[in-house]
């Protein structure tokens, strides 16, 4: 049966959304907000030779120099002061939560609520800063070695004045994602990352379109083409909304002299409980290679000339390698970070539920390890498919295919969430509205009776 709250959320309609003036601001607040991170994306860091930077991007593009400029709208190949984008945080972040699942110290911060939530947030940013550093003296030192900087700057001036810019890029950004999460819709850190990426969509549409006018690519590709894509993006939102229940039950209790019945409820599993983290991951370690080789001049050694002959971008032992380490980091993050079983058990156990014909704690935790361990074989053969997918069309069959597997997890799993949060809003408007008809009603109702009273 459908739940009151799910039949409110098919009732919504514009009108409804026109009433609501909080959620008007809240995604105008939003809009704005993303308007001033593209228009940083196009501000260039002083000092760099356009012309020069142009040529080597393009030979960089196979490499995570690609990879980041697709995930920062194209600021890096433009080298703007957003050119590291948000992916300092993101990777701070994810060694935070990691560290977090491995250190005791920090673990017991993670239980202390508030407080230690701010405590953890802190670090991040100092992961953030600390990562953003490192990265932006890299990426200096190799525009400086690759020819990129105008000659009459100095080597010194321009290294600290573009960590100094590309630091700040960083941190501005990060504070919008947190201003966006506070006051607008949606996550934005995700929102930030969702828009560089749809922002150059355009751009490779009329790229492939022009392919199609000038016989390049047949008018068959581009049908199939454009059929793929609806359905791996139907595909991908199918897996992401599955879930695997889990009933759970809850006992009789006495409250004082009140008995109260026994519920029952269900724990949601995801098919894919680690999200777009485990293709990040292998991402970036696959296309290190093709990145060292990119950066450090076009002289490559034999043991990096084999390596790349070998594990080079659509060859099939890189292909074979990328799966593998999706499935890897995939039940790597969901054990450590994302879904752990003796946790999930113990606050089962403190909460008196247990499911039904298992004990509470160590057979619980046993039970959910198995049930999630058989999840995971469809979940991570799901990540990888997916990222294989646009790989393969490249490299095999020639078929020019812009979404990445990684970009196409992220721009679905964005725009569900940010629908959902919107739905939200719209649910809490109409209940807001429902409670104050039900008052005006009561008062209504109180206001005939006094008058009848008084008649009599």
């Amino acid at each position: 049966m459908v739940s009151a709250a799910e039949q409110m959320a098919a009732n919504s309609s514009w009108s409804a959304f026109g009433k609501a003036t909080e959620l008007r601001k809240r995604i105008l607040f939003t809009i704005g907000l993303l308007i001033i991170y593209r228009l940083g994306t196009f501000i260039p860091v002083p000092g760099i030779d356009g012309a020069e930077l142009r040529q080597f991007m393009e030979t960089a593009a196979q490499g995570i120099g690609g990879m980041r400029s697709m995930f920062t709208g194209g600021a890096l190949g433009r080298m703007g002061i957003f050119a590291l984008g948000i992916m300092p945080y993101i990777s701070a972040s994810i060694i935070v939560q990691l560290m977090t699942a491995m250190v005791p110290a920090l673990e017991q911060l993670k239980k202390e609520g508030e407080q230690g939530r701010k405590k953890i947030n802190q670090y991040t940013r100092y992961g953030t800063v600390g990562l953003a550093t490192l990265q932006s003296y890299g990426l200096a030192m190799s525009l400086v070695s690759g020819g990129l900087v105008q000659a009459d700057i100095g080597t010194g001036f321009f290294v600290a004045s573009c960590m100094i810019t590309l630091v700040g890029g960083t941190m501005f950004l990060m504070w919008l994602g947190e201003q966006i999460t506070a006051r607008g819709v949606g996550n934005g850190i995700s929102l930030i990352i969702f828009v560089g990426i749809i922002a150059e969509v355009p751009a490779a549409l009329a790229q492939f379109f022009s392919q199609g006018r000038s016989g390049a690519i047949s008018p068959a590709v581009i049908i199939g083409v454009i059929l793929m894509v609806v359905a791996t993006i139907t595909f991908v939102v199918f897996m992401e909304r599955a879930l695997r229940k889990i009933h759970i039950q809850y006992p009789r209790r006495q409250v004082g002299m009140k008995v109260y019945d026994g519920g029952s409820s269900h724990l949601p599993v995801k098919v894919n409980p680690a999200g777009v983290i485990p293709a990040i991951f292998a991402s970036s370690l696959l296309l290190l290679p093709v990145t060292l080789q990119t950066f450090s001049s076009q002289n490559a050694g034999p043991v990096m000339s084999t390596i790349l002959a070998y594990f080079g971008p659509g060859q099939p032992l890189y292909l074979i390698f990328f799966a593998g380490m999706i499935i890897f980091f995939t039940y790597f993050y969901t054990y450590n970070v994302s879904f752990k079983p003796e946790e999930v058990a113990d606050n089962l156990k403190n909460q008196n539920g247990f499911i039904p014909g298992i004990r509470p704690g160590k057979r619980t935790a046993e039970y959910l390890e198995y049930v999630v361990s058989r999840i995971l074989v469809l979940g991570s053969g799901y990540l990888a498919l997916v990222c294989m997918l646009p790989e393969v069309l490249r490299s095999e069959f020639a078929i020019p295919f812009y979404f990445g597997g990684t970009s196409v997890l992220i721009v679905v799993s964005v725009t569900m969430d940010t629908i959902q949060q919107v739905q939200s809003h719209l649910l809490a408007h109409q209940y807001e509205g429902l409670i104050e008809k039900s008052q005006l009603s009561g008062k209504g109702r109180k206001r005939a009776r006094r008058k009848g009273t008084a008649r009599k």
